[in-house]
């Protein structure tokens, strides 16, 4: 299955191979050592990414300068901190190409982003019988939700499958399709399997069948161009801490007359216009959607952290993960009884830039755990995708995730002490 992503320009793959030296300078938690004077390895991106000081200094600057509530005060600190706040907004805007800030809502994070959606659009618009479709690979925050919708509005929720290569299975999508599909929600790119997935072609299918598109791009907006419009998309969640930015802060984008129809998600200050005794009238978008006092310097930390992003150029770091995913899955590959999830690079060159294996007699969590002690930070378990991980008859995988921090010697010490690792627990298993 091709991908939807075009390939990097030549300058950008030229460009490339300098990022880790030229950014390793930003990230003071990478400079620390582990255990026993090791230098730290973090290869755990997909489940948090690091912060730049420029974010750490962003924050810091809000609360010792600017801190104060927004859009409520008629104070010089009040008007800076909204002006932060606000274009924070438009900086996710821009990222994803939205046609307007009002486009973005901020929520805590993508699961409650995607909340948003089931709760108000899923409720407005779904009745029993109705069909939501997702795939086998989702995160537990695009399978959960929706079931819940499902209990509250008898909906049915149906799941297209996987290639033996481990990507999406688009003609079992295609299968799935029906005149009772009202949306399709799926990951762009897997944090297990680190497939990308053919939004635009499963939009096309989507909408001709009548049903709109939720995108998941908590694992694709650090690490390539997304652009909302060439997705096709109609939803798109993000989360600030995957990219390099605050937790407790993420986004939903939605097409405006979406979001314009949609009944608000919470109730509270700031989501109304009018307040009396016995009913209230809305603010308007992206307004609507954000009840009480929100996360104000986390949005301007991810502000700052799209800025950093952004200067580096999405296809600068997506080519410089690309020559590091081949790296990686050289060195792991050439394990004996390792086995990795999803597609090659061979297979899928713009796959994500992650590996989560398992290795045959041994568990993932002792995998982990011994490689902590030798200062190397991997994740083990089912990464939030227990379903995906019963499909492969697996409790649990062990999980290397890369950014353009990581470096090629990285990489290689990795996969030497993971090869010390699977050999010492052989010996005494």
């Amino acid at each position: 299955m091709t991908s939807t992503l075009s390939a990097p320009h030549t300058a950008a793959v030229e460009q490339a191979t300098d990022l880790a030296v030229l950014t390793r300078p930003d990230f003071p938690l990478l400079a620390q050592t582990a255990c026993l004077g090791q230098p730290l390895i973090y290869l755990d991106h997909a489940a948090t990414s690091q912060k730049p000081r420029q974010v750490l200094e962003a924050l810091q600057h809000y609360y010792d300068h600017d801190n104060a509530n927004v859009h409520r005060g008629a104070h010089q600190l009040s008007a800076r901190a909204t002006e932060g706040f606000e274009a924070a907004r438009a900086k996710a805007a821009a990222l994803i190409g939205a046609a307007s800030p009002n486009e973005i809502v901020f929520t805590r994070n993508a699961s409650e982003a995607i909340n948003l959606v089931a709760r108000s659009w899923g409720e407005a618009n779904l009745r029993p019988g109705d069909e939501v479709l997702l795939t086998v690979m989702e995160h537990h925050s695009n399978l959960v939700p929706w079931q819940l919708l499902a209990d509250r509005t008898g909906c049915v929720l149906r799941h297209a499958g996987l290639t033996e290569s481990g990507e999406l299975d688009l003609e079992d999508l295609r299968s799935k399709l029906t005149e009772r599909t009202r949306l399709v929600s799926l990951v762009q790119v897997s944090n297990t399997l680190g497939c990308l997935n053919p939004i635009a072609e499963v939009a096309a299918l989507a909408h001709a069948a009548g049903a709109l598109v939720l995108v998941d791009a908590c694992q694709s907006l650090p690490h390539l161009p997304v652009n909302v419009k060439q997705l096709g998309a109609d939803f798109l969640v993000g989360s600030s801490h995957k990219l390099c930015g605050p937790t407790g802060m993420g986004f939903l984008w939605g097409r405006e007359a979406l979001l314009e129809a949609m009944p608000p998600f919470l109730g509270g200050g700031e989501m109304i216009q009018d307040v009396y005794l016995d009913h209230s009238t809305w603010a308007g978008l992206p307004h609507k959607f954000e009840a009480g006092t929100p996360a104000i310097g986390e949005a301007i930390g991810m502000g700052a952290a799209i800025d950093y992003l952004q200067d580096l150029g999405l296809e600068r770091i997506h080519a410089w993960e690309q020559q590091l995913t081949r790296r990686l899955f050289e060195r792991l590959q050439a394990i004996d009884g390792l086995h990795i999830l999803g597609p090659t690079p061979d297979q899928q060159p713009d796959r994500g830039a992650l590996a989560a294996f398992h290795v045959d007699g041994v568990h993932a969590n002792d995998i982990a755990a011994l490689l902590d002690s030798a200062g190397i930070c991997i994740r083990s378990g089912h990464h939030c995708t227990q379903p995906l991980h019963r499909h492969y008859g697996l409790s649990a995988s062990a999980r290397a995730s890369l950014s353009f921090t990581t470096t090629p010697e990285e990489i290689d010490r990795f996969a030497e002490e993971l090869q010390g690792t699977i050999s010492f627990l052989r010996e005494h298993s």
